[in-house]
């Protein structure tokens, strides 16, 4: 298997069930992920999330658009002050259980697996950004940690160069 990194989208932040979420798309596709399939995926965004435990209610989405039928959506939500809780769903995939191979037909997927290597790329950014905003100042800083995301590009650079913020698409 020959490997090739992909893009990686960095998007404005939403509000589902009452967490505010960073959203990053991976694909390999330069124009992006199918709007039909973003919509399909956040509509099962709050299954995914754990309930409220007094941690400020923030986290990030990796919605994967693989090269075939498959759709991946983890959701990773901070939670024990400082833990990450992992949420994740498929479409499109048999491997994984999914009924058909409609990239928007979403079913939760109950393995312990977080990631792979393409979603991953955001998790180092992530971790870093909750300590600098949310556990290293004197008063936590919400705002600051959702503007902090990791820049468009690919998801091997992180350098926001390729795709996306300022490189055009």
């Amino acid at each position: 298997m020959a490997f090739a990194e992909k893009y990686l989208l960095a998007l404005p932040p939403v509000e589902i069930a009452g967490r505010q979420l960073k959203r990053y798309h991976v694909t390999s596709d330069p124009a992006g992920i199918e709007p039909e399939v973003e919509k399909a995926a956040y509509a099962l965004l709050p299954e995914l999330l754990p309930p409220p435990d007094g941690t400020a209610a923030a986290g990030f989405v990796v919605l994967h658009r693989g090269d075939d039928t498959g759709a991946y959506l983890n959701t990773y939500s901070w939670v024990w002050d400082n833990v990450l809780h992992f949420g994740g769903a498929a479409a499109g995939q048999a491997a994984l259980d999914c009924p058909d191979t409609d990239p928007t037909h979403f079913v939760r997927v109950d393995r312990s697996w977080i990631g792979c290597v393409w979603e991953l790329a955001p998790l180092g950014h992530e971790r870093d950004a909750w300590v600098r905003h949310m556990l290293t100042p004197d008063a936590p800083d919400l705002a600051g940690y959702l503007a902090d995301a990791l820049p468009s590009g690919t998801t091997g650079t992180g350098t926001g160069t390729g795709v996306g913020a300022g490189a055009g698409r």
